[in-house]
């Protein structure tokens, strides 16, 4: 899973469009994007659209807030994809989730405090893997959005999220829109540190991810050579590229693989 791309709630006649722009996930969004006076309809639009089929993760408001309570009984009777927390900060909204529904759960980390309790929050109830909500963190710690800023903040979550044996991480969103060249670059940038995929706030940004975060050609070349010479050697010691190959190289080869099946 790549590329998670928002639509806000209350927008529903733009549900279609953002199921076919190639994410390989959908988020209907009820919290951020969607005011305070259109919260109700747009989970009525939320619900229509997944009686209706759509295979959607839905974006609840926080908990604590006065529609949280509202989204959870929306969740009981919907077959969603995943639920993604905001500001998750604590254990108790992933228990009151996982009574609720039975999806997956990808709590968001956008707080210090958040940041602080990641292993906590990532051993929760129910939870399959951690998002990072970047763009508040930001404003929480009062930091700007440099990599040096942020450095910190994606290297603990990556690290939470293998100590509690989730599924890898989801990066934050990119601000830009129209530069492929710097949302290719910021996701390549996020699989370097650990990341298996980046929130997308528009259709034109989903391609330049799910690129950045598919293994090139020449990746994949590389792996199919570690993966024959391990077999060819019978055992023995063996080197692909004046590299010696051992028992980590080829996991690494074997992961890259898998992500084309």
């Amino acid at each position: 899973m790549r590329s998670y791309l928002f639509v806000p709630g209350d927008r529903p006649e733009r549900f279609a469009k953002a199921l076919a722009a190639g994410a390989d996930v959908v988020i209907l969004d009820l919290e951020d994007a969607v005011p305070a006076q259109n919260k109700a309809a747009a989970r009525e639009h939320v619900r229509k659209a997944i009686e209706g089929g759509a295979d959607v993760v839905l974006r609840i408001n926080g908990f604590g807030s006065s529609d949280f309570a509202q989204d959870l009984a929306l969740l009981r009777d919907l077959p969603v994809r995943g639920v993604m927390l905001p500001k998750a900060e604590t254990v108790e909204p992933m228990v009151e989730l996982a009574a609720a529904t039975t999806a997956p759960i990808i709590p968001l980390i956008e707080s210090a405090l958040g940041l602080w309790q990641v292993l906590n929050v990532a051993r929760a109830p129910g939870v399959e893997r951690l998002a990072f909500g970047s763009i508040d963190f930001q404003v929480d710690i009062g930091c700007d959005g440099s990599d040096e800023a942020l450095l910190h903040a994606r290297s603990q979550i990556v690290l939470a999220s293998r100590v509690a044996g989730l599924q890898a991480p989801i990066d934050g969103v990119s601000v830009v829109l129209d530069d492929e060249a710097l949302i290719a670059l910021e996701s390549r940038r996020s699989r370097t540190l650990g990341f298996v995929g980046k929130l997308c706030i528009h259709p034109r940004q989903v391609a330049a991810v799910n690129q950045a975060f598919s293994p090139s050609t020449k990746e994949l070349d590389w792996a199919r050579r570690v993966i024959a010479a391990t077999e060819q050697s019978a055992g023995a010691a063996v080197s692909v590229d004046g590299a010696m190959v051992d028992l980590p190289v080829l996991l690494k080869a074997q992961n890259l693989l898998a992500l084309t099946s």
